[in-house]
């Protein structure tokens, strides 16, 4: 039993964890996020404030909140700990919000102690971002700089569709064969929410597919094939055969859909690309940590800085605010620079 289950206020949390589940279609992810964001903020409520009906609860204690877990967030900033910043703190109080919104609209409490609460305000933060030549090192490297190895041209495609498309790397591993059409250059994701979008694939990323499709994913596949059969064999000689065939049979047929194979054979994992996005970083010094999400940063900002508008880019990303797409508007200061120079009559 968790501790929301515990909580006088459990009913009410619970309501709105089914609300947003089954009615607004969230992933179980946002879920979880908005109950562990709820249940350590009415855990606070009852043990700093002695509260333990919502009817209970004041703008006041809202904001006493917020400054305890600012000072929480100093405390871990000193002990170089990144348990609580202050993205983390916006999120918490956008779930007290969403919250309290459904109990206002439900009738269940009188007026949002919420509505006024807002969140500290954050140091700007502009996401990694590589240069296109850094990205362009990043795919040599990933495809073992012209191996035709199975796992080299599996990770160049990998690492050219995410770039191309900007992918999330969970949309890239769920990735199957009816999701793509590589002669229309498109594909369908699906990204939070189950929310799903074309966008469009470029020639490079295309071509990287072909090859690994036509030339790498037969001989993945076939690890799985030899493996199942072995496993098979075996199962044959034991009293679980029915079982462990019906199982294996399964598994075959999930993995034959999928485009992304790991060396085994199976459906490659979230944590196996990422390695293989790490490790191309590294193989290309290109003197940053590099995760799955930096080709998505780059491939947003190469966007905007080639002329794409933030809506268009919005739409390709799946955001779906384009607030959250505006971050990649930001201008590099050689760009500033130039642009002064060019533009400023006494600049030169």
């Amino acid at each position: 039993m968790t501790e929301s289950q515990q909580s006088p206020f459990s009913p009410k949390i619970q309501q709105f964890l089914n609300h947003i589940s089954v009615e607004r279609g969230l992933s179980p992810k946002t879920v979880e996020a908005y109950e562990s964001d709820l249940t350590k903020y009415t855990n606070w409520l009852r043990e700093a404030r002695k509260i333990n009906d919502v009817s209970k609860i004041t703008q006041l204690d809202i904001e006493e909140y917020v400054r305890a877990m600012a000072s929480q967030a100093m405390a871990s900033q000193a002990m170089a700990s990144q348990n609580l910043g202050p993205r983390t703190i916006a999120r918490r109080i956008a779930s007290i919000h969403e919250w309290n919104k459904f109990m206002l609209s439900n009738a269940q409490i009188a007026s949002d102690p919420s509505a006024e609460v807002k969140a500290p305000k954050q140091a700007e933060h502009l996401p990694d971002v590589l240069s296109i030549s850094e990205v362009e090192r990043v795919i040599d490297a990933a495809g073992g700089f012209g191996s035709t190895d199975a796992v080299s041209l599996r990770d160049r495609a990998l690492v050219e569709f995410l770039y191309a498309t900007g992918a999330r790397v969970s949309e890239a591993v769920g990735l199957k064969f009816e999701d793509i059409d590589l002669a229309e250059s498109v594909v369908r994701l699906s990204g939070k929410g189950q929310k799903q979008r074309l966008v469009p694939i470029g020639k490079c990323a295309v071509r990287a597919l072909r090859d690994y499709l036509d030339k790498a994913r037969p001989i993945l596949a076939s690890r799985a094939q030899k493996s199942e059969a072995s496993a098979e064999s075996q199962a044959k000689s034991s009293s679980k055969s029915q079982v462990n065939s019906s199982s294996n049979a399964s598994s075959k047929s999930a993995n034959s859909h999928m485009i992304f194979l790991n060396k085994r054979g199976k459906s490659l994992s979230r944590q196996s690309a990422w390695e293989a996005i790490s490790r191309a970083g590294k193989m290309a010094k290109i003197g940053k940590e590099l995760h799955p999400h930096t080709l998505r940063h780059s491939f947003a900002t190469h966007l905007i800085s080639g002329g794409a508008d933030v809506r268009t880019v919005q739409e390709l990303l799946g955001h779906a605010s384009v607030t959250t797409t505006q971050i990649y508007t930001h201008i590099s200061p050689d760009a500033l620079m130039e642009a002064y120079v060019m533009s400023h009559p006494r600049a030169r």
